[in-house]
């Protein structure tokens, strides 16, 4: 499991990093999510990683 947290704010950022976050289901500073380790999840997380957290749970 990792939840992610995230900790800057998307203004600035181009669509796709702001349809990433969408995706992760973040929509505000501090919004936190828990979700199962795959290839796909990992992904996400490489191409937004300078906006959010993750911590291994």
């Amino acid at each position: 499991m990792v939840k992610v947290t995230l900790i800057k704010s998307t203004i600035g950022e181009v669509k796709s990093v702001k349809a990433t976050i969408a995706a992760l289901g973040l929509k505000k500073i501090r919004s936190e999510r828990t979700f199962e380790d795959t290839p796909v999840l990992r992904g996400q997380l490489k191409k937004v990683e300078h906006l959010v957290k993750v911590e291994n749970v």
